[in-house]
């Protein structure tokens, strides 16, 4: 309510220094005037100026033709065309198109108002100057200020837009560092599942073979089925948990916690614990990157897990095999012989394929590929991965929204393909991007831009077609203005005939003696009322003019000739009957 009011106050403020400023020159105008009408041309003009000020905020177009019927008054005056109300004419031209965005309804008032102009001066009859001054001044008061607001206005709208994107980014870096927190933990999570789930399916393990001692009592075997249970339950709540922390699948999880021990001390701890475990290496083992082993690493821990939860009776074999350019791992468990789950894979309908999607998600950023599924002799985890991670090693997480967004903020990287291959990859991690001028390059095929930057590309384009606009409107008057404008200025001061040559003209006297006084040329465009004057019978008459004014009327000078003899000489004095 009060910034309401506030902005009234302010637009208040404004009306009234405009008002005061167009009164001014209306004023000034008045006094200037030779016979002005205190009424006509001064309190009645000061009115539609009050009333037309403030109508330029709501119906700015209204206010244009108020002040333009202004002008018109000018036209019926019959002294001179011109008055001070085009300033105010241009002025709320201008707030016309600066608080207007379309421009088809002001176009047509500018036309409207153009059309009255040009009607008033057919209808009054009114001489070449009051033409010239409505086909040049007027046009150029209503349309060249109007440009100009509009200029105005897409800059400031463009200025508009590059604070709103300015915000918007500033408010999704916060986002971005918010989701990279969280994602963060989510990863701590993840490896103290592949980590803590191993060792807690280890422990169960054994418990259930303690189950099985002949020298344990009845209520030890009972505590030692608890004991399981519990170690189960753990394991469940673990992979719960982690699955509320985890991104959605699809999502890279990031590199995570450094595994410290190798795939041998993996397998040596699960043959101690009585995991009936096999496994070989073949061909010559390859310096590996430490993603690469990591990924590794994990993939045999996985399997292994769900092998001794889901078929913990059944033999696992594991075979690691190292080609020229790639790392094989096949981790093979038996399928139970009754009763048990179909593979390694199945298990509790809360935690299905958790572990084996996680997986997938991080061989994938490796540039590896993982297939999963029953087979011949079990069921199979096969995992091939490069001996060099073909994406870089990832410092945060995606930035939320379009997968190939050119804007997001500096060190995210963009989602990776199915292929493994990180799309659009930012080509200094270490600085900012320029989502301004992001909008200016060439978009990659299937590329989509964020709606923010096609938003200020959409504002950008409207402020450079009407800085285009603004240009060749006024090129393309002053092609048709300029050329009439000076010829009718040419053809009306070679027809001045001065009143000391006028005076040194004798009657009765050739026109070779008298050429030398006169002007190149006679006047053109006499008024009606000078032509239907009377004259000598048989007689033709020629107009002068007697001044150079080029906007106001003068008196005109007559020559009758009878032949080539200088018959008559008067004054028509300039006005209308």
């Amino acid at each position: 309510m009060l910034n309401t009011r506030t902005t009234s106050a302010r637009s208040a403020r404004g009306d009234a220094a405009l008002w005061t400023v167009l009164a001014a020159a209306t004023g000034y105008g008045f006094r200037d005037a030779g016979s002005a009408s205190l009424t006509l041309d001064l309190v009645l003009p000061l009115a539609v100026l009050a009333v037309a000020v403030p109508w330029s905020r709501r119906r700015p177009g209204a206010a244009v033709v108020l002040v333009n019927g202004l002008c018109v008054m000018g036209l019926a005056d019959a002294s001179t065309p011109g008055n001070a109300h085009v300033l105010s004419l241009a002025a709320l031209s201008c707030l016309l198109g600066a608080r207007v965005a379309g421009a088809r309804r002001p176009l047509l008032v500018l036309a409207g108002c153009a059309a009255v102009d040009l009607a008033t001066c057919a209808v009054l009859r009114a001489q070449p100057v009051w033409w010239f001054y409505a086909l040049t001044v007027l046009p150029a008061a209503l349309l060249l200020p109007w440009l100009a607001g509009r200029h105005w206005r897409g800059r400031r709208q463009l200025v508009r837009e590059g604070w709103r994107l300015a915000r918007g980014l500033e408010e999704r870096q916060h986002l971005v560092a918010e989701r990279a927190r969280l994602t963060e933990r989510a990863e701590i999570a993840a490896d103290m599942h592949d980590s803590l789930g191993h060792a807690l399916s280890l422990v169960a393990l054994r418990a259930g073979a303690l189950e099985l001692s002949p020298d344990l009592t009845d209520r030890d075997r009972a505590d030692l089925a608890d004991l399981r249970g519990t170690i189960a339950d753990a394991v469940e709540q673990v992979r719960e948990t982690v699955a509320v922390l985890r991104d959605p699948p699809g999502r890279d999880t990031g590199a995570g916690l450094p595994v410290n021990d190798t795939v041998e001390d993996l397998l040596s701890r699960a043959v101690a614990s009585g995991v009936p475990v096999r496994w070989e290496r073949r061909g010559a083992s390859p310096p590996l990157s430490c993603p690469v082993e990591r990924g590794m690493y994990r993939v045999v821990q996985e399997a292994l897990t769900n092998a001794t939860k889901h078929a913990p009776d059944c033999s696992i074999s594991v075979r690691i095999t190292h080609e020229p350019d790639r790392t094989r791992v096949s981790v093979v468990n038996a399928v139970p012989s009754a009763g048990g789950p179909a593979h390694a894979g199945a298990g509790p309908a809360s935690g299905v394929g958790r572990g084996l999607t996680g997986l997938q998600e991080r061989v994938t950023v490796l540039g590896g590929s993982l297939r999963t599924g029953s087979g011949s002799g079990g069921f199979h985890v096969t995992a091939v991965l490069p001996h060099r991670a073909t994406t870089a090693a990832r410092t945060g997480t995606p930035a939320p929204g379009p997968a190939t967004a050119p804007g997001r903020p500096a060190g995210i990287p963009g989602p990776a393909s199915p292929s493994g291959t990180a799309r659009r990859p930012d080509p200094d991690p270490g600085t900012a991007p320029d989502p301004i001028g992001a909008m200016d390059q060439d978009a990659a095929p299937g590329e989509v831009l964020p709606e923010s930057a096609e938003r200020l590309a959409s504002v950008r384009s409207d402020a450079r077609r009407r800085s285009a606009l603004a240009f060749v409107a006024p090129v393309v008057a002053a092609v048709f203005f300029v050329p009439s404008a000076g010829y009718l200025a040419w053809q009306l001061t070679t027809s001045v005939l001065p009143p000391s040559r006028f005076d040194e003209l004798t009657t009765g006297r050739p026109r070779a003696e008298l050429a030398p006084l006169l002007p190149a040329r006679a006047y053109p465009y006499p008024s009606d009322h000078a032509r239907s004057a009377p004259r000598p019978p048989g007689a033709r008459c020629e107009f002068y003019r007697s001044g150079r004014d080029l906007l106001d009327e003068v008196d005109l000078y007559r020559l009758c000739w009878s032949g080539d003899t200088l018959l008559t000489k008067d004054t028509v004095p300039a006005g209308r009957p």
